[in-house]
């Protein structure tokens, strides 16, 4: 299954979820040292590998971090090639003032927002729901 393309559909039907814990972005140079099964995410770019983890996994593992971050996942399944998406509800949660880093996956879109605005990130969210 692609995922949906559509986007009326999908703001529709995106249904937000929020992922409990905090969560911190970190760079690091190398991943040796580093358990994979303890890290959400991971990017590499030519300055660093990113990594996306709970930020008690981070303290213990002493990388730095600049801001605490709350996950939320958009649980329709949306398709690589829909367009507006990402538009739409990083302009709605802007109107707020909200920062919000995202990560497309295969199967969902995923949403970190600073951990104090969490709670107003999902009232925006949630206002696209038909």
């Amino acid at each position: 299954m692609s995922g949906e393309k559509n986007l009326e559909q999908l703001l529709k039907s995106m249904k937000p979820e929020h992922n409990g814990g905090d969560y911190v972005f970190c760079k690091v140079a190398t991943l040796e040292n580093i358990n994979l099964s303890e890290i959400e995410m991971l990017f590499k770019e030519k300055e660093a590998i990113t990594l996306i983890l709970k930020k008690e996994i981070a303290d213990t593992l002493k990388l730095e971090y600049s801001v605490i971050m709350s996950w939320i996942t958009l649980t329709v399944h949306s398709s690589l090639e829909a367009i507006g998406l990402t538009a739409a509800f990083s302009k709605a949660l802007s109107d707020k003032e909200i920062s919000c880093n995202v990560v497309a996956a295969y199967y969902h879109d995923h949403i970190f927002v600073n951990k104090k605005d969490i709670k107003m990130a999902m009232k925006v969210l949630n206002t696209f729901a038909g």
